[in-house]
């Protein structure tokens, strides 16, 4: 650079530095096209897609971020819990190269077995027993049991629990919701059924019935709820109906079930937790608990985990999972399970409202005596959360 007094600033500038900036930049885009092409041309199972990276990005948390940037900046590590070990840049660079998790072979199975998507999920709160092997699992019926046009005829119904009536037997509850109806229980899977009352029936995959099926189990909830004080209603709309009619998948239940809630929610302003009750596929060694001598079906909560209210539900999921634990013992409760992804619906509209809740009660084994013994016990805690709540959020005088 030099300065001359009559011209002012004047540049020089060689002819070398412009020709190897002008050739970076060709070699430059040479590169990017090459790339580019390279990824297109590629068979379809082996690009890179928004989903993979998406997976990758899952394995990157906060307390990572603190200790790769810890490695220039030591003030970072002091934010770190101090039992935190920090993982090898192996281990971390394998994870997000591969989408592989050693800890998890589901990893790299999902990607080699038809349908293991179904057992994708993440066990926050695993209840004694609880592993990978049998987090809650339900497959889509068969498309003839999906129209109900050769359902299986019944049996075994002679003994099934007389239909509860307005608030149950017995003296009056200390405190009650009045006319108030607090909670909503719904079926988004309105026909799962159990084996035990379809004749003939033994495939899993075929336990669905139009009369005998989960909204028994919604009956029982009611009663018991409304034996404590709490204003219960029970929606029976018939979801899988409504997916047969409109030529629609199993898959597309909740966005069938999700009309059903907002119309609930818009009607009715008090109306406070949302309760969606499935049927779990697994058998009976799996969902059946002794407790004092007696069978129970055990529970299951399902979170969304691409639902904005998440944290809330999981912290209502986690409050009652406990005092189950508490009151009748570890196992009653499965746990609480995360679903999301491209093989599950994510949310099951818990979006809706910080208090809903999707619950597993028992398996396709189970039978009603069971399940509505499990029905009393889910009654019991809630009820005991949900007053101690209300005292809580009750206006001082």
């Amino acid at each position: 650079m030099r300065f001359n007094k009559r011209s002012g600033l004047i540049v020089a500038v060689q002819g070398t530095h412009v020709v190897k900036a002008a050739l970076a930049f060709v070699f430059f885009l040479i590169g990017i096209f090459s790339i580019s092409g390279a990824m297109t041309s590629l068979r379809p199972e082996y690009r890179i897609t928004s989903d993979s990276v998406n997976q990758a990005a899952t394995h990157l948390n906060g307390q990572l971020l603190f200790s790769l940037m810890g490695w220039e900046n030591h003030q970072f590590l002091q934010a770190l819990p101090k039992d935190y070990q920090a993982p090898k840049l192996s281990n971390v660079m394998f994870k997000l190269s591969t989408n592989i998790n050693l800890d998890d072979p589901r990893s790299l199975l999902g990607r080699e077995l038809p349908g293991f998507s179904l057992f994708d999920g993440k066990i926050l709160v695993a209840g004694e027993g609880t592993n990978y092997t049998n987090m809650p699992m339900e497959s889509a019926p068969p498309i003839e049991v999906m129209e109900a046009e050769k359902e299986a005829a019944l049996q075994n119904t002679e003994n099934l629990p007389a239909a509860p009536d307005g608030e149950g037997a017995g003296a009056a509850p200390p405190s009650s919701t009045g006319d108030r109806k607090a909670v909503y229980i719904y079926f988004t899977h309105t026909r799962e059924s159990y084996l035990p009352y379809l004749k003939g029936v033994t495939d899993p995959n075929k336990a669905y019935h139009s009369q005998v099926n989960v909204t028994k189990v919604g009956d029982h909830l009611k009663s018991a709820l409304e034996k404590r004080g709490i204003g219960t209603t029970v929606d029976k709309t018939d979801v899988m109906a409504n997916l047969s009619k409109k030529g629609l998948g199993f898959g597309k239940a909740y966005q069938e079930s999700r009309p059903v809630v907002e119309a609930a929610m818009a009607g009715d302003r008090n109306l406070q937790y949302f309760i969606d009750i499935h049927r779990d596929g697994y058998r009976k060694d799996k969902t059946t608990i002794q407790i004092n001598g007696k069978p129970y079906a055990k529970l299951a909560f399902v979170i969304g985990g691409e639902n904005a209210n998440y944290e809330k539900n999981l912290a209502l999921a986690r409050e009652l999972h406990n005092l189950l634990d508490q009151k009748y013992g570890k196992g009653l409760s499965r746990g609480i399970i995360e679903k999301k992804g491209a093989s599950t619906n994510g949310k099951f509209n818990q979006d809706l409202s910080g208090n809903a809740l999707l619950i597993e009660f028992g398996g396709v084994d189970n039978t009603f005596e069971e399940l509505n013994r499990s029905a009393e016990a889910l009654a019991d805690v809630f009820s005991e959360f949900y007053w101690q709540a209300e005292q809580v959020d009750a206006p001082a005088h």
